[in-house]
């Protein structure tokens, strides 16, 4: 049968594809989405060149040690690539165990759950406990997977400054309501690179009976004790009831991971859509992560060589007279203010030889255009010297 005249007109979500704006100025600038063709570290070919990678989570250099490359070499050839179920029926095996065994003894925990994404993660630790009727205050700058979970929950939310504790108290002050309350918030916020006041914030929740969500995606491999994380840094492990993270960061691999009692992981297994009809974690994310994990545990001078990186760097930044919004960790913002701004900064650091991303608002907070770094253990002192001379370049294009 012919198709209407008309047929294509009827199609109002083609044409809003068709149509959009912000995809057209994507693809016109292409500042996303683009593919390297080969990696050594901290080098990446794109477009047929090398360039230094300056925007990789892979903080600790992790990725490319030998002893995590064997160890998901290994796992493909016992287990093979993947479990081709979810956890709750057929996808569940004893390297899942193992890991969530050790995750959770290194953060202090009872029980785990890995997922096979930090997105899922994240989600699921809000989403999983609170519902329709409950109140969750959240962080204005938490990220966009704890945002899809409080959506998820239909709980009613109300924000309070970023990393503000005065703001927090006023808003659960002026919220009075006998409701079952929640906090979600992040140990370092990696737009920002700033850490969370954990101490003022955590006593708060616990005066006022809120169950305690915190995202740690940036925090685990960085701060505490052998990159326990932000709430072991701050000795606060008793005063948060969930830790939730990424594995595609300082573990080297890519997956999630929720850590909390026993109790709290039994509930999120019965009721989590994220938990039970996603996909398991494969042998070889599984295996990459314990071995990282491992790493951790054993080679200390990752985590030294990291935050001898990040002093070097931010040294440079603070020579050259950027505003890096007071980043306190190895996630360094470099804030111009606006798109304008922001894209040809990009593009002179491209040209350069450094890569990094853009961030814009409605990302980040109107005013606070920026470019995303990240500084890595793997950085060498060549690399940072070649990294200083092109934002001296950038600076110059602005």
């Amino acid at each position: 049968m012919a198709l209407s005249f008309f047929s294509k007109n009827k199609k109002a979500i083609q044409a809003r594809c068709r149509d959009d704006y912000p995809t057209k100025m994507r693809l016109k600038y292409a500042p996303y989405y683009h593919a390297m063709e080969a990696q050594n570290g901290t080098t990446v070919t794109l477009d047929g060149r090398d360039v230094i990678m300056l925007s990789s989570n892979d903080y600790l250099g992790l990725s490319f040690h030998p002893k995590v490359v064997e160890a998901a070499r290994a796992a493909i050839l016992k287990w093979g690539t993947s479990t081709n179920g979810a956890r709750i029926s057929n996808g569940s095996r004893s390297f899942h165990l193992e890991l969530e065994a050790k995750l959770a003894a290194f953060l202090g925990r009872e029980a785990c759950h890995v997922h096979a994404a930090g997105y899922l993660s994240c989600m699921s630790s809000v989403a999983s406990f609170a519902q329709k009727g409950d109140v969750i205050f959240a962080d204005k700058n938490i990220h966009s997977c704890l945002w899809d979970g409080i959506r998820l929950s239909m709980a009613t939310v109300e924000r309070f400054s970023h990393n503000n504790p005065d703001d927090l108290r006023e808003v659960i002050a002026q919220t009075n309501t006998d409701a079952p309350k929640m906090l979600v918030m992040e140990g370092v916020y990696s737009m920002e690179g700033h850490i969370a006041r954990l101490p003022e914030i955590a006593e708060i929740a616990e005066e006022n009976g809120l169950f305690s969500v915190l995202d740690d995606a940036h925090g685990f491999g960085v701060l505490g004790r052998q990159g326990r994380g932000t709430v072991d840094s701050f000795g606060l492990n008793d005063k948060i009831d969930v830790i939730c993270g990424s594995m595609s960061k300082s573990l080297a691999s890519v997956g999630g991971f929720v850590a909390a009692s026993n109790e709290v992981i039994d509930y999120l297994r019965s009721h989590s859509k994220q938990t039970t009809f996603s996909a398991a974690l494969t042998p070889a994310q599984a295996a990459a992560s314990m071995a990282a994990l491992d790493v951790m545990q054993t080679e200390p001078q990752h985590l030294e060589r990291l935050w001898a990186n990040t002093k070097k760097y931010k040294a440079i930044l603070k020579h050259l007279g950027f505003d890096t919004w007071e980043s306190e960790t190895p996630a360094v913002p470099i804030v111009l203010g606006s798109k304008e701004r922001v894209y040809p900064f990009w593009k002179a650091l491209l040209d350069r030889g450094v890569f990094t991303v853009m961030s814009i608002a409605p990302a980040v907070p109107a005013g606070k255009d920026l470019i995303r770094t990240a500084v890595s253990a793997m950085h060498t002192d060549e690399q940072l010297e070649k990294i200083a001379d092109a934002l001296a370049y950038a600076m110059k294009k602005l």
